[in-house]
């Protein structure tokens, strides 16, 4: 006599396939209500921000190479500097680096700037400074012309990124940092503030 096939439903694989899918199932329904919301009155404090030192860039005149695929292509030179700040103070390597800056028509501005300083006691950092600059785009006209405009209405933000062999300067390469910047003809200012 021939054996009947067992319903689908009674098969070995198909109830383990159906366990698995409401532990699944009951994981994704019950996962919120064991994390508590928080609605904006109850958020977290934020992180403080630490200052940690000026960095004042004497700058060149800006290098047009033209419209490149994702804007105007612009490099500025880094021709020296000082940096002043509670746990830091030396120069900009004369000539160590360079802004490379991608302009959008309404004068937005993404910036990669690449430069060496050197502390009073003689050690090297290298950075990396990426970041992004934005006004109206008539401040934005001025301010890429080389003409004076007030900093309140330039949004200027960076994130460096710190690399050096100096023991007393670890502290740079394990911290995120940002900058709030101003730009004048001849010169960027950067305060670098410490997340902790």
């Amino acid at each position: 006599m021939m054996q009947q096939e067992a319903p689908w439903c009674q098969r070995r694989g198909y109830h383990r396939a159906m366990n698995k899918s409401l532990a699944l199932l009951a994981l994704c329904l019950l996962a919120p209500l064991g994390v508590p919301s928080v609605s904006a009155a109850e958020a977290p404090p934020a992180p403080p921000l630490v200052f940690a030192f000026e960095l004042r860039a004497k700058v060149g005149n800006p290098v047009v190479i033209g419209e490149v695929p994702h804007g105007l292509r612009r490099i500025v030179a880094i021709t020296g500097g000082t940096v002043a700040g509670p746990q830091m103070n030396g120069t900009v390597v004369p000539n160590s680096g360079a802004d490379w800056q991608l302009i959008q028509p309404d004068g937005f501005s993404e910036l990669d700037t690449r430069y060496t300083l050197q502390t009073d006691k003689g050690e090297l950092v290298y950075v990396q400074n990426v970041g992004i600059r934005h006004a109206p785009p008539e401040v934005m006209k001025r301010l890429n012309a080389g003409e004076v405009v007030d900093p309140k209405l330039v949004y200027f933000r960076t994130v460096p990124k710190f690399e050096t062999t100096a023991p007393g300067l670890q502290w740079l390469t394990r911290h995120v940092f940002v900058g709030i910047g101003e730009r004048s003809p001849n010169e960027v200012i950067v305060r670098f503030y410490r997340l902790d």
